[in-house]
C-alpha cells in the first residue's frame, strides 16, 4: 500500500478550491480566503486509511503554468473543482482541465480524477444530470461529489473519496462499460482462489472460506454470515455455489459485486494480502524477501517448508499414485505466471516407470532449487502462498541458512542435510551415466533420454548412519583451463575415468594435481564402465599407484550397464565423506570407513523403504 497520498485541487478561479481546504482544516468557513492555501499534511492517525495525506492548492494568480505541470506530475489524485451555479466552470472541466491533465500524464498510468461540485448551498438543484455524461465519457473519473465549503457539507467525504481513489482505485479492477472485472484482476483473484482452495477440489468450503476471511480481515465469518454470502451468490448465478461451497465463478462474482457497490477496499485488501501491488503484479518485497547468506553457508528448506510442500503435492496428486502426471504438474503450477520446471527436471530427480516425478523426486527438486538459487525458491514459494497459508511474515521463514563450513570442520560434525558432489572427468568418461545411475536408471533407460532434455544435476536421498540426507551431483564441463570457483566449491569431488579408454585417466590426474591436491575437500576416483575390459592408461602412474601416492582411496569400480537399477553404495559413501571429511581423509590403510558406510547404507535403505511404505499407506 502507498506510504502517502498527494491530492491536488485545480479548477477555474473563484470556484472555492481554497475555501474547501480551509473548511476541512478549521472545520468552519473562513472569513477571509487567501489566493492560495499552503500545502497541508494530514497525519496518518487522523485519516480513515491510516496514510499521511498531502493536500495541495492551485492558484492561477500565484502560479505559473510550469508550476501547475509540476504539481500535476507529482499528484496521486486530482480534484477538478467547479461551481454548481457557474455553467462556464462546468464546461471548462472537459474543454480545458481534463485534456490538460491527460497531456501531462502518462497514458498507461493516468492519475484518477474526482469532479467536485462546490457551492451546493447556493442552488436548489443538483448538477449531476450535467456531470453524469462526462463521467461516462472519461474512464479516469473515479467519482463526483457535490459539497459546500460554507455549510461544511461533504467536505471530509470529498477528501476520503480522493484518498480512496489512490489507495483503492477502480481502474485496474473493473471495466465500467462492460460491467465486469478486468482480465488482470480475474487472473490475480483466480490465483488467490486456487491458493485458498486447500484441498484443490475447485470449491471453497466453510473452513476454507473462514481461513480466507481470517487471513485477509483478521476475523472469521459467523455461520449465518457465511450462509448469507452464499445465498447472495445463489440468487444471482446458477453455478456460483456447489456442494455448499463457493466456486471460482461465485468468488469472482462476489468481488464484482463489492466493486459495483463502491466497496473497492474489500477487493484491494484481499489483493494486497496476497502480495499484489497497484498494477496487480506481485511485489518484489513479497516474492523476494530479504535473506542474508554469509560466505561459506548454504541454504536449505526447514521442516515447516517440507510440510507445506508435502501438502501442495498431496492436493495435486489426484490419483494418489505418489507421482505427478504432466497434467497434475500443470495444475500445480497454474498459480505461477510461467512454467518453472522444464523437461530437464525429469532427468534431475527420481521418476516412476512412466517418467513422472515421484513424491521423493518432487521434494528433491525443491531441495535442489533452494540450495542452488534460494531467491528462485523464495519466488516459487511466494506464488504458492507459503507465507499466507503458514501465517509467516514472508517466505524467508521457510529457509534455514546453515552455519559456516569451517565451523563444521572444526567441530567435526554438521547439521546440514544437503551435500554437493562435483563430478569431473574427460568427455565420454561416463559422468552423465554416473548421475543418472543415482536416480536408479540403468544404461538402457538412459539411452531413452533426449539430448535436449539432459540435466547436469542429479539429486536424491541417501541414508548415512540412520540420517536421511540429500546428495546433489553436479556434472562439471571438462574445460580444464576454465574451471571456476563454483566448479570447485563442493563437499566431495568425484573424478571419473573410463577404464576402457587409455587417455581418460590423465584428465583426472591433472585436475587433481592442479586444483585439489592441497584442498581439504575429499576426492574419490571412479573407475567407470567397469563392465568393459580394462586397458592400461597412458599416464606415468596407474590409477591405483596414483591413489597410493596421493593418499586417496583406491579407484571405485562402477557401471550402470546392468539389467536392474545400478548399485547405489558409492553414493552413500560419497555422502558419508561429505558429512565427515576428517574421517574420509583419515587412516586409508584399513577399509573400515567404507565398510561402515556400506553397512549403514544397507540397513537404513531397508528401514527407509519400510518407512516410505508406511507413509504411502497413511497418504
Amino acid at each position: 500500500m502507498r506510504k502517502d497520498v498527494r491530492i491536488l485541487l485545480v479548477g477555474e478561479p473563484k470556484v472555492g478550491k481554497t475555501s474547501l481546504i480551509m473548511s476541512l482544516v478549521s472545520e468552519e468557513f473562513p472569513d477571509e480566503v487567501p489566493l492560495r492555501a499552503e500545502e497541508i499534511t494530514i497525519p496518518a492517525d487522523v485519516t480513515p486509511e491510516r496514510v499521511p495525506t498531502h493536500i495541495v492548492d492551485y492558484s492561477e494568480a500565484e502560479q505559473s503554468d510550469e508550476q501547475l505541470y509540476q504539481e500535476i506530475s507529482k499528484a496521486n489524485v486530482i480534484c477538478i473543482v467547479y461551481s454548481v451555479n457557474n455553467k462556464k466552470s462546468i464546461e471548462k472541466v472537459t474543454s480545458h482541465w481534463i485534456p490538460l491533465i491527460n497531456d501531462r500524464t502518462d497514458k498507461d498510468s493516468r492519475v484518477p480524477l474526482i469532479l467536485v461540485g462546490n457551492k451546493s448551498d447556493l442552488v436548489e438543484h443538483s448538477s449531476m444530470e450535467t456531470i453524469l455524461p462526462i463521467m461516462n465519457q472519461y474512464q479516469d473519473i473515479e467519482t463526483c461529489v457535490e459539497c459546500s465549503a460554507k455549510n461544511l457539507k461533504n467536505i471530509s467525504e470529498l477528501f476520503y473519496y480522493a484518498q480512496k481513489a489512490v489507495l483503492h482505485p477502480t481502474g485496474p479492477l473493473y471495466c465500467p462499460e462492460e460491467k465486469e472485472l478486468k482480465p488482470s484482476c480475474i487472473k490475480a483473484l483466480t490465483r488467490i482462489f486456487k491458493v485458498s482452495d486447500l484441498d484443490n477440489d475447485g470449491i471453497l468450503n466453510d473452513n476454507e472460506l473462514n481461513f480466507f476471511q481470517r487471513t485477509c480481515f483478521n476475523t472469521p465469518l459467523a455461520p449465518q454470515a457465511l450462509e448469507d454470502v452464499k445465498n447472495v451468490v445463489r440468487r444471482n448465478m446458477t453455478d456460483g455455489v456447489k456442494d455448499n461451497g463457493l466456486t471460482l465463478k461465485g468468488f469472482l462474482f462476489l468481488h464484482t459485486l463489492f466493486i459495483q457497490r463502491g466497496r473497492h477496499e474489500t477487493t484491494w485488501t484481499v489483493l494486497r494480502r496476497f502480495g499484489y501491488d497497484d498494477d496487480l503484479e506481485l511485489t518484489q518485497e513479497y516474492l523476494f524477501p530479504l535473506i542474508k547468506i554469509p560466505a561459506d553457508c548454504t541454504t536449505e528448506l526447514n521442516h515447516n517448508a517440507y510440510l507445506f510442500l508435502q501438502s501442495v503435492f498431496d492436493k495435486h496428486d489426484k490419483d494418489r499414485d505418489c507421482a505427478l502426471s504432466p497434467d497434475e504438474v500443470k495444475d500445480l503450477f497454474k498459480v505461477f505466471p510461467y512454467m518453472p520446471w522444464g523437461p530437464d527436471v525429469n532427468n534431475t530427480v527420481c521418476t516412476n516407470e512412466q517418467g513422472w516425478i515421484t513424491y521423493q523426486g518432487y521434494l528433491s527438486q525443491w531441495t535442489l532449487t533452494t540450495y542452488l538459487d534460494v531467491q528462485r525458491s523464495l519466488e516459487y514459494l511466494g506464488y504458492l502462498g507459503y507465507s499466507i497459508i503458514y501465517e509467516q511474515e514472508s517466505q524467508a521463514a521457510a529457509i534455514t541458512v546453515t552455519r559456516n563450513k569451517r565451523i563444521d570442520l572444526q567441530k567435526k560434525q554438521t547439521q546440514r542435510s544437503v551435500f554437493r558432489c562435483n563430478v569431473l572427468g574427460a568427455r565420454g568418461s561416463g559422468k552423465s551415466g554416473f548421475l543418472q545411475a543415482f536416480l536408479g536408471r540403468n544404461l538402457q533407460r538412459q539411452r531413452r533420454i533426449r539430448e535436449d532434455h539432459k540435466s547436469f544435476y542429479a539429486i536424491s536421498t541417501t541414508y548415512v548412519y540412520g540420517q536421511e540426507k540429500y546428495l546433489l551431483l553436479h556434472e562439471v564441463m571438462p574445460d580444464f583451463d576454465f574451471l571456476s570457483e563454483a566448479d570447485l566449491a563442493c563437499d566431495v569431488v568425484c573424478l571419473v575415468y573410463d577404464i576402457n579408454n587409455p587417455r581418460s585417466f590423465e584428465y583426472c590426474a591433472k585436475v587433481y594435481k592442479q586444483y585439489f591436491i592441497d584442498s581439504k575437500t575429499p576426492c574419490v576416483l571412479i573407475a567407470a564402465k567397469s563392465d568393459l575390459h580394462e586397458v592400461r592408461q597412458h599416464y606415468s602412474l596407474t590409477p591405483h599407484e596414483f591413489c597410493r601416492k596421493h593418499k586417496l582411496h583406491p579407484p571405485q569400480p562402477f557401471t550402470c550397464n546392468s539389467t536392474d537399477a545400478p548399485n547405489k553404495d558409492i553414493y552413500t559413501r560419497l555422502t558419508t565423506m561429505a558429512m565427515y571429511p576428517h574421517m574420509a581423509q583419515a587412516d586409508l590403510k584399513n577399509s573400515t570407513f567404507w565398510l561402515r558406510a556400506s553397512v549403514g547404507a544397507t540397513v537404513f535403505a531397508v528401514l527407509g523403504f519400510a518407512m516410505y511404505r508406511a507413509l504411502l499407506k497413511q497418504r
